[in-house]
């Protein structure tokens, strides 16, 4: 979440509660096309991802 609220939510007065889940919505979809974003979170957190 922080890589949103630094990034996609920084600077930003919500007119709306749907202007707000838009921005999320669009953040979300920027960071889910960058893979190294989510390796990077992952790896703050000390977890791995197993194959099942």
């Amino acid at each position: 979440m922080s890589l949103l609220r630094r990034g996609w939510l920084s600077n930003v007065a919500f007119s709306t509660p749907e202007h707000l889940v838009q921005r999320i919505r669009r953040g979300l979809r920027h960071i889910q096309y960058r893979s190294e974003l989510i390796d990077g979170c992952l790896a703050e957190t000390g977890l791995t991802i197993r194959p099942t």
